[in-house]
């Protein structure tokens, strides 16, 4: 009689196949095990998580969307309709909360930017886009296109301005090696506003160089001007974050090397400059912007309210900025910097091409994180009398047939920041991750 089982019977010596892993060592139990009861601490505080979900959960989305009311043309009807939230608020002011005060005849301005900014987003974060290369190089104009397209103004003078730009940053790209290319760049700039842009003093004389090109005259490329006091909601919240982000980033680096600079003048400015925006409270500067700063501008001189919040809220990031990029810098070993001396690099191209990548990779996260800091406070705006997404919930809640509903208000606004600042901290890990600036998460 044979000893052999029925299942060694029909397999030949070393074809038998390979069964699956036990049910408890893969998939969703493999997860479970792993993160939520891992250990006894981890089981309780995993079981107490659960029980709070669902004695939570099933209560906000019956007031959110089982029992709400999206239709309705005041409180007392919606009320009438459900005893949840009230969305019908939100969807009777949803143009008012996109575009502010934005004339309607000129909103597909803002919706042109909106998918200029989402193309040159992907060319940026996605490296396998369709013609990155002409989109990056666009990413370089595109603030003062989008600028001019929500403003408006002379299209010719725009089309000059960004010419003469590309110019003085070509200059300057190409003065990182050389003095000259630099001082060559201040010339072009010059010459581009006496040329195209109005007059200009010559210091210490009584002259006054004109404008040669009087670009006035074509007005058919030109584009109705809209006051930026019309600028509001959330419209007005990607204006002053998307414009914080981008140049916030490229003063930092530059105020963190100066820092690190060995010629004491630029050294001590840089430091001046970085403790003094850390040490004061945003909200502060943005005060100062909108009242004490014409008290320094010359008599008669007008300056654009949203332009000095601009303003304020960029440097206020770059200085932030900076004390992260310096972070990443004395991170990275000197040996790096020997390694490019002995190479015969100078310091530019051994910042640019070495340094620099290296620093900024280390931080990222720490980069993002200002990012997201600087977004959330664009709300603080509010205070000088800009009507971002919270300060046209706050207006409307002023209507008598809307009063009240202040919990659909600030919910519909935590929502809209969360996926902007989840969508960028994701990208952050993702990044992080890609170049294996750190462990895997």
């Amino acid at each position: 009689m044979s000893n052999t089982t029925p299942t060694a019977q029909k397999y030949a010596p070393g074809q038998h196949p390979e069964l699956p892993p036990p049910f408890k060592t893969r998939g969703v139990m493999l997860w479970l095990r792993e993160n939520l009861f891992s250990s006894p601490t981890n089981i309780v505080l995993s079981l107490l998580a659960i029980y709070f979900l669902y004695k939570v959960v099933p209560g906000v989305l019956e007031w959110s969307f089982f029992d709400a009311a999206f239709t309705g043309s005041d409180r007392n009807e919606c009320k009438a309709k459900a005893g949840g939230a009230c969305w019908a608020f939100i969807a009777e002011r949803w143009r008012l909360f996109t575009y502010g005060f934005y004339p309607a005849e000129e909103r597909w301005r803002v919706i042109v930017a909106f998918i200029m900014l989402v193309v040159v987003t992907i060319a940026i974060l996605w490296e396998k886009c369709p013609l990155r290369k002409p989109l990056l190089g666009f990413a370089v104009i595109f603030p003062f296109v989008a600028a001019f397209l929500l403003v408006g103004g002379n299209g010719v003078k725009m089309l000059v301005g960004l010419a003469c730009v590309a110019v003085v940053l070509l200059l300057l790209y190409r003065g990182f090696s050389s003095a000259l290319f630099f001082i060559l760049a201040i010339v072009a700039a010059l010459a581009a506003k006496i040329i195209f842009f109005g007059g200009v003093d010559v210091p210490f004389t009584s002259i006054h160089i004109n404008g040669i090109v009087d670009l006035e005259q074509y007005q058919q490329l030109s584009l109705k001007r809209v006051s930026t006091d019309s600028f509001g909601g959330f419209m007005l919240t990607l204006v002053i974050g998307v414009t914080g982000i981008a140049f916030s980033l490229p003063i930092g680096v530059l105020l963190a090397l100066g820092r690190q600079s060995n010629l004491p003048i630029v050294k001590y400015a840089c430091i001046v400059f970085i403790e003094f925006i850390r040490g004061v409270p945003l909200i502060t500067l943005l005060f100062v912007a909108s009242t004490m700063l014409s008290y320094f501008l010359p008599p008669g001189t007008t300056f654009n309210l949203l332009v000095r919040v601009l303003i304020m809220v960029t440097l206020f990031a770059s200085a932030y900025m900076a004390e992260v990029v310096r972070g990443g810098l004395q991170a990275v070993h000197t040996g790096q910097t020997e390694a490019a001396d002995a190479l015969g690099l100078k310091y530019w191209p051994s910042m640019r091409l070495i340094v620099l990548p290296q620093a900024l990779k280390i931080s990222i996260p720490s980069i993002v994180n200002t990012f997201i800091g600087l977004y959330k406070d664009t709300v603080l705006v509010i205070i000088i009398g800009l009507l971002d997404p919270l300060g046209i919930g706050r207006a409307s809640l002023a209507a008598t047939e809307w009063n009240g509903l202040t919990n659909e208000v600030y919910l519909f606004v935590a929502v809209f920041f969360f996926i902007s600042c989840y969508a960028m901290a994701r990208y952050s890990i993702y990044l992080e991750n890609k170049l294996h600036t750190g462990h895997k998460r």
